[in-house]
């Protein structure tokens, strides 16, 4: 086990300072899931032999940056969640003339198109702006098409509905063969641009920041350092949302933010002078 520890740690390290994507601070049984079924699909007999590849094949590199990417999403996932951002954080919203909202590894954007759908049910969307953002080129680039599955849709409708619905989802999409295509209404407040948030620098200073479900696939390093970068980020009694799964608890920015709702993991930045 150790010498397949060492295999993968090799590899990291080579696919950073080959490609200059970093994963080496990404949970470590994450990882190695990833790369060992990419071993298997692969029909490749070591993780000695991924890296070889890594070094002369970049469709193959662009395979494994799929694999250790973080892609998992849906519409309006964890309704529950969206409710509360309608009751408790919309409110808070309104209170500012204009909105900047954060969209941190935003994967193929289903997410984007959720928060920008309720927003424009509850009158605010207009004078918000969308920062929708992520390593993955190729995932950014399905969420600047909008498109996705029609069958996925079918299951989106339902997790809408529980989420305070005040429309039908198909209001916002049109149907085109087996897919559908967001509406332009959405589409126009929306800003997708690559960010990496193991390496890259802070960002524009916004009102809201939606991280959920990305910090889990990070070591406690690396998930302090993201929440370093947001905390620099959010303006004074700024939002920020995480994962059912993650918790600023027992963090060093434990003490920069209120909690808003604990069950939603949804916090409120601290004034300085708190």
């Amino acid at each position: 086990m150790e010498a397949l520890d060492m295999e993968i740690t090799g590899l990291l390290e080579s696919l950073y300072s080959v490609y200059g994507y970093d994963f080496r601070d990404y949970a470590k049984a994450h990882i190695k899931r990833r790369l060992l079924q990419r071993l298997k699909v692969s029909g490749l007999a070591s993780l000695s032999e991924i890296r070889k590849r890594l070094d002369s094949d970049p469709e193959f590199v662009a395979l494994v940056l799929k694999d250790l990417s973080i892609n998992v999403t849906e519409m309006f996932r964890d309704p529950e969640f969206y409710r509360t951002v309608r009751e408790r954080v919309v409110p808070l919203l309104k209170t500012w003339s204009y909105v900047r909202i954060w969209h941190a590894g935003c994967s193929t954007g289903e997410e984007v198109y959720s928060m920008a759908i309720l927003l424009y049910e509850e009158g605010l969307y207009e004078r918000v702006q969308i920062y929708a953002t992520d390593f993955n080129l190729v995932a950014l680039n399905q969420g600047k098409e909008g498109i996705y599955s029609a069958k996925q849709m079918e299951r989106y409708q339902e997790n809408y509905k529980r989420s305070g619905a005040k429309a039908n989802l198909s209001d916002y999409f049109h149907t085109r063969y087996d897919s559908v295509i967001m509406a332009p209404l959405l589409k126009k407040q929306i800003v997708w641009a690559q960010h990496n948030l193991v390496t890259d620098s802070d960002f524009a200073e916004v009102h809201m920041v939606m991280c959920r479900n990305v910090l889990i696939y990070f070591n406690q390093q690396l998930q302090q350092r993201v929440l370093n970068l947001f905390g620099r980020t959010l303006v004074n009694a700024g939002i920020l949302c995480l994962g059912k799964k993650e918790s600023i608890r027992f963090t060093d920015s434990s003490g920069n933010f209120a909690v808003l709702d604990a069950g939603q993991k949804i916090y409120k930045k601290r004034y300085c002078h708190e």
